[in-house]
């Protein structure tokens, strides 16, 4: 009787585990980009453990949940694997999703394209196309590590970045400091090589604010050093000029790699980001909050309470509401991918641990221009699979105690080969970072 006795532990147990391990969620990852589509919150792509998505994910935001448990949806994968490009959604039609440039892969090899251009995607019917460009800039084709902006009249603004060739075992980077633009009411490409003060940059972040200035923060110029982030560049869009605003106020440490978000009342909120020594390699992850008061060019740090995000990196946010939401990234030179999402609530900047559907009206833009989507995969896609055997669930580091809970739940962090994550720093730190392991950023 003794077998029989302990067949209903051993259905227990397998249950649970294999609840942890095949939930439909997607795996840890960073370089990915994202667009919001009315209450979906897509993510394209990304780096994921020796290798690189071309998985399309969704959050579905009409409804509240746990930060621990996030109601991740799978849509129909891209026709290529996808990293360090940017994507915007069409004022035109609020459901056609662009993608631009970025790094790709061939889907199902292992060789890296140099022909990456535009991508375009239904949201309502989930299909894939790559339209034809009238006067595509063939120089263009490889840029990534960039970020566009769409205004109101469908004009996509791109501005610099770096062609990364990693076919070579000294990867080669080029810097540019050209503005293009892809205007798809007309699918018509134009670039702007511009004579005037606009340094190369790439890995920055691109803010349009409702006046048709865009907003350049941070990155790595052409000299292959981090740009001060106390001079920020700005493209007028409607006069094509670039100026310089001198930004005074709090002491932020120049960055890349961060992250974005306009607010209604013109402030840019900065999140994360890292710095990188002149091999490219990081030496340090932020998980600092800083404002820009767009008004007065004044740099300030909030008050934040709540239980923290971590350092991130290569991550991703949005703003939906009154809330910015963060998502996958790496969260040290180490630890370089995780799956976890973090919501600040930018009302009282406090940190929450659940997502409420907002009562207000106070829809903030996006920092890219980010509806219903198709039918979801999540119940047909083979690769929402997950085989867990060997793999240990750890906690995310820099969390409470009471936290590790529900970092278990969600976050299995994949990362062969790397050691466990060391502690960081709590306590943001500004002006002065601190070095770490390196870690090639590229």
């Amino acid at each position: 009787m003794k077998p029989l006795y302990y067949i209903p532990f051993f259905v227990i147990f397998v249950s649970r585990y294999l609840l942890v391990i095949c939930q439909n969620v997607p795996s840890p990852r960073s370089q990915q980009t994202s667009t919001l589509v009315g209450t979906r919150l897509y993510f394209f792509g990304g780096a994921i453990p020796l290798s690189v998505s071309n998985e399309v994910w969704y959050l579905d935001l009409s409804s509240s949940f746990n930060v621990s448990t996030p109601p991740w949806h799978s849509d129909v994968v891209m026709t290529v694997r996808y990293s360090f490009g940017t994507s915007c959604l069409s004022p035109i039609d609020n459901s056609t999703i662009f993608l631009i440039g970025g790094r790709t892969w061939i889907a199902n090899t292992n060789f890296y394209s140099n022909t990456s251009s535009v991508y375009q995607f239904n949201s309502k019917t989930s299909q894939w196309t790559t339209p034809t460009i009238n006067t595509f800039n063939s120089s263009f084709a490889s840029r990534n590590e960039i970020q566009a902006v769409i205004d109101n009249n469908g004009k996509i603004f791109i501005f610099g970045g770096t062609n990364y060739i990693s076919l070579t075992s000294t990867p080669i980077f080029d810097f540019y400091n050209d503005i293009n633009t892809l205007d798809i009411t007309t699918m018509t490409w134009s670039t702007q090589t511009q004579s005037q003060s606009a340094l190369p940059n790439t890995a920055y972040t691109a803010t349009l604010l409702p006046n048709g200035l865009i907003v350049y923060i941070g990155g790595r110029n052409g000299s292959n050093s981090d740009t001060n982030i106390a001079q920020i560049q700005v493209f007028d869009t409607k006069l094509y000029t670039w100026s310089t605003k001198s930004a005074s106020g709090s002491t932020i440490a120049s960055r890349l790699h961060h992250s974005a978000v306009l607010t209604q009342d013109g402030n840019i909120i900065i999140y994360g980001g890292s710095t990188h020594d002149s091999s490219g390699s990081f030496t340090y992850v932020f998980s600092d909050i800083a404002v820009l008061n767009t008004n007065s060019w004044v740099w300030s740090v909030p008050r934040v309470s709540g239980t923290s995000a971590p350092p991130l990196t290569q991550h991703s946010a949005e703003l939906y509401k009154n809330y910015m939401i963060l998502a996958f990234g790496a969260t040290s030179p180490s630890i370089i991918y995780t799956n976890n999402i973090y919501i600040l609530d930018i009302q009282n900047y406090t940190w929450v641990t659940t997502f409420n559907i907002p009562t207000t009206t106070n829809q903030a833009k996006q920092t890219q221009s980010n509806g219903n989507s198709s039918t979801d995969q999540a119940n047909n896609n083979s690769s929402n699979l997950y085989i867990g055997i060997g793999i240990e669930i750890i906690a995310t580091p820099g969390t409470s105690k009471d936290d590790h809970i529900r970092e278990t739940h969600i976050s299995t962090i994949y990362t062969p080969g790397i050691p466990p994550p060391a502690k960081y720093e709590l306590t943001p730190t500004y002006g002065v970072p601190v070095p770490g392991n390196n870690y090639h950023g590229s």
